[in-house]
């Protein structure tokens, strides 16, 4: 079976067991890990540690928890210094500003670039121990799991199912290969979806209708964030970093034979249900 170092070495990955490293699986119960990475504030958080965790070690192999005991690569991290606890504070526009850095150590990381292309897609079992989230590196351990196509994100779920961020969304729009089936599924239905604006709870309610139905109208907003719409268009110039706020998820699927004026039925419909022209950002 493959294992961890197996999988770096190819990559540059030196296993000399001088190379003091430790192994860390993030998975916080405070603070969403992966909204921490996909708005660019993953690594201050991982240099954050309120007991010296990494004291010693020279690098540091990154993973993000997932289901199980199963946990996703992030980076191989180079570990340059530490500084003392309350000489630091958060960095301006923190997703989570309510984070005490008091009596923490900072940790200096440097990402290893090598590895870059085995994020996220390189997937092992931690085993048992979950709860020990930083462990010392052994030769041999930790058994790979899968290793995913590039940009894969998941399996098809089904309709009802369907929840993603912008940064998902894109990510499959632009990689139908290892999305076949969403694409396929996606283009197959005329439907009403629901753009949420997860910071501030405000709603969008829109359609999709003729050739290529969802996914079509989907790929405009991957392209765009806006998608051609007037409220979307003056949020994102409000907040050019919107995109890390909206979510995607659909309300109802229909025959992708009805036309543009049976579908507004529906779209209408949940418009009402949902209150979002009064308080979201329909305004039609």
């Amino acid at each position: 079976m493959l294992n961890l170092q197996s999988l770096l070495l190819p990559f540059g990955f030196d296993p000399n067991p001088k190379i003091l490293t430790k192994l860390v699986r993030h998975q916080d119960s405070r603070f969403d890990v992966q909204r921490l990475y996909r708005e660019g504030h993953f690594d201050f958080y991982q240099s954050i540690q309120s007991r010296r965790r990494f004291h010693g070690c020279r690098r540091i192999i990154s993973f993000f928890g997932q289901s199980g005991t199963l946990a996703a690569f992030v980076g191989v991290y180079d570990v340059r210094d530490v500084e003392g606890p309350g000489n630091f504070s958060l960095p301006r526009g923190f997703t989570y500003p309510e984070m005490d850095t008091q009596k923490c150590y900072r940790y200096s990381l440097e990402l290893d670039n090598r590895f870059s292309s085995l994020r996220e897609r390189l997937i092992i079992d931690w085993g048992a121990g979950t709860r020990s989230w930083v462990q010392n590196y052994r030769q041999g351990a930790k058994p790979v799991v899968e290793l995913l196509p590039r940009g894969y994100v998941s399996e098809f779920p089904g309709f009802l199912d369907v929840v993603l961020t912008h940064e998902r969304l894109t990510r499959i729009v632009s990689h139908p290969a290892p999305h076949r089936e969403w694409h396929r599924m996606l283009a197959s239905v005329a439907g009403v979806y629901l753009i949420l604006d997860t910071k501030t709870g405000n709603q969008y309610v829109g359609s999709a209708y003729g050739e290529g139905g969802i996914l079509a109208r989907w790929n405009v907003y991957a392209k765009t964030v806006h998608g051609d719409t007037k409220e979307l268009r003056r949020l994102l110039k409000e907040r050019p970093n919107i995109a890390h706020d909206l979510q995607f998820s659909l309300l109802q699927t229909l025959p992708i034979t009805l036309d543009k004026r049976e579908v507004f039925k529906y779209e209408t419909l949940h418009k009402r249900k949902l209150g979002t022209r009064a308080h979201g950002l329909n305004r039609n």
